[in-house]
């Protein structure tokens, strides 16, 4: 069949709304197969891992998964108007072709189905019926009707307010995906939209026989004269969607099969400020720095998952999460442990999954930032490091060696160390011919860490007191005082707090934290803390992860386009957000 708005008749009474309808439809499958993608969090752990020897650039994008599920969702909220305002107006313009009796080509063609029952291209054969009608009684009318409202309940209950206060409301509408995708493989099925088939095409064009059409006499024997024939367009949605869907449904069935396994709850602790942590072991289970897991408690609810960052480090027998009262569904699991006497409500985990976290040790230097309770991932890095001191571990090396492209690796020759293939381990910083392809070889340094913790109350700092204070005295003894560098701020606080913090300023340990280092009162200068870090290392690459909300984001982005150098060989800072 040929293109049935430009070259085919009926382009004469719809004009080019069908156009908008048409190329709004092709728009909406594309994004429809792409809006499942970033959701498939196995998916992307495996590309994570894949992507391991890639460009650092690469990599991060897929830590901007969910933002490229928000953009094609409201792609699809925007198409889905024009598509139906679209559609409004050629049905009213197919109503108008119905009624009219001037002889018209639109009118003409209106009044095909009067000759045969098979023979139509306007859909409208009576002049009772009305837009409401059409909308409602037929496959493509209610389906679109049915899309159209499960897509606005999903967009609207998705926005920051709902998803924070109301994450049950999010989470189930969110779920309407699943009649979205049916309604719109089902929506083109009927071939309400029809246009020329190709074999009449050939025989009466509708450029050179329209006029025949609309003057054809009884005694016509010119070629023009025939009847054109037309044919339902056929239905190209479940094209589009097949592939995604079904990986979707292997991704469902492998979170359903890992929910199933046993998880065992090895202690529970209740800390200050209603911050509840779980112990937990599970056969099998692996996890590296900064990953996080979806948890559920059957008990609370059977179909809610929410995510929790890994506050414990691999190198531990367990995996812990620590979870902060922020909704009803958190509130109500604290509760439910808290008042368990004999017998351990039952958890079920998925995971662990990828964050950019994970790459923290594969920069010479690294910012780590966390709010409150954002500290989380970055408390299973600095136990990590705490573990590799007692292993007597103080490089702190990747573990892996990376087989790359050398021209990935040019603009970084200062501070790479790599091995030219057949020949000795040579440092970049005196030229050599460049080889093809280059080797990393793991850092031969460990990796300089700055530390930022922001808290509103001094109860949240109780939290991680014994990690701080064990890495303090384990690097003191091993000669790596300066390896960690530390700063607690404290961004909510009274005139009695400030009093007692100058009273005892002299003290060897801070008043609040009871830490060598003393507490800040008050918001971080970035634009100083990012100066001292570019001078202190003029030519590194420093990672910078954060773990909080998107106002800092937007601050210590900014902060790194600033102080970040044009000179490749000078001090660039990558930012690195959290994203779950």
């Amino acid at each position: 069949m040929g293109n049935w708005l430009v070259n085919h008749w009926f382009s004469a009474a719809v004009l080019s709304a069908l156009a908008w309808a048409r190329a709004s439809a092709k728009c909406l499958n594309f994004n429809s197969m792409l809006i499942l993608l970033p959701v498939c969090r196995n998916l992307l752990s495996f590309l994570r891992g894949s992507f391991s020897c890639c460009r650092r650039t690469l990599r991060k994008q897929l830590d901007h998964n969910l933002t490229f599920h928000k953009l094609v969702a409201y792609a699809l909220a925007l198409l889905t108007a024009v598509h139906t305002i679209a559609h409004l107006f050629n049905l009213e313009r197919y109503n108008h072709s119905q009624q009219a009796n001037d002889g018209s080509l639109h009118a003409v063609l209106s009044k095909m189905h009067l000759q045969d029952s098979n023979k139509w291209l306007n859909p409208i054969h009576s002049n009772q019926t009305t837009v409401e009608y059409v909308a409602f009684t037929t496959i493509p009318g209610l389906t679109g009707v049915i899309i159209t409202l499960a897509l606005i309940l999903m967009v609207t209950s998705s926005t920051e307010f709902i998803r924070r206060n109301y994450f049950e409301v999010f989470w189930y509408t969110h779920h309407l995906f699943i009649i979205y995708f049916i309604g719109l493989v089902i929506h083109g099925v009927a071939g309400l939209v029809r246009g020329q088939t190709e074999e009449s095409m050939k025989e009466v064009h509708p450029q050179s026989c329209a006029e025949f059409l609309v003057n054809k006499s009884k005694e016509c024997r010119h070629k023009c004269c025939k009847e054109p024939e037309f044919g339902s367009i056929p239905a190209e949605s479940w094209k589009w969607v097949l592939a995604p869907v079904i990986l979707y449904i292997f991704e469902r069935i492998l979170r359903i099969w890992r929910a199933r396994q046993k998880v065992v709850v090895t202690k529970v602790v209740m800390h200050p400020a209603k911050v509840l942590e779980l112990q937990m072991q599970k056969k099998g289970f692996r996890m590296e720095v900064g990953q996080y897991i979806f948890v559920n408690c059957p008990a609370v609810s059977l179909l809610e998952w929410h995510p929790f960052t890994l506050t414990s480090a691999p190198e531990e027998d367990f995996f812990s999460i620590h979870i902060r009262a922020a909704g009803d569904w958190t509130e109500h699991i604290i509760d439910t442990f808290q008042q368990q006497k004999l017998e351990m409500p039952r958890i079920k985990v998925d995971g662990p999954f990828g964050t950019a976290s994970e790459d923290v040790f594969l920069y010479e230097v690294a910012m780590l930032v966390g709010a409150g309770i954002g500290v989380t991932p970055f408390a299973s890095i600095l136990k990590s490091i705490w573990y590799r001191f007692q292993q007597n571990d103080q490089t702190l090396k990747t573990k892996k060696v990376l087989d790359v492209p050398w021209d990935w690796l040019a603009p970084y020759y200062g501070f790479l160390h790599v091995q030219k293939h057949l020949a000795s381990p040579c440092s970049l910083s005196h030229p050599f011919p460049a080889p093809s392809r280059v080797t990393l070889l793991p850092h031969a340094t460990a990796p300089q860490i700055y530390f930022y913790w922001l808290c509103r109350d001094t109860g949240a700092f109780t939290w991680f007191n014994d990690l701080l204070a064990s890495l303090e005295q384990k690097m003191a003894e091993s000669g790596k005082a300066d390896f960690l560098t530390y700063r607690l701020f404290l961004t909510g606080w009274d005139t009695s707090i400030a009093n007692n913090a100058a009273l005892h300023f002299d003290t060897v340990t801070d008043t609040v934290t009871g830490l060598r280092q003393k507490t800040i009162f008050g918001r971080p200068r970035w634009d100083t803390e990012f100066s001292a870090v570019a001078t202190a290392h003029p030519r590194s690459v420093v990672g910078v992860f954060l773990c909080g909300p998107e106002a800092l984001a937007k601050v210590l982005r900014r902060s790194c386009h600033q102080h970040s150098s044009l000179d490749p060989r000078k001090v660039k800072f990558y930012f690195n957000k959290e994203n779950f």
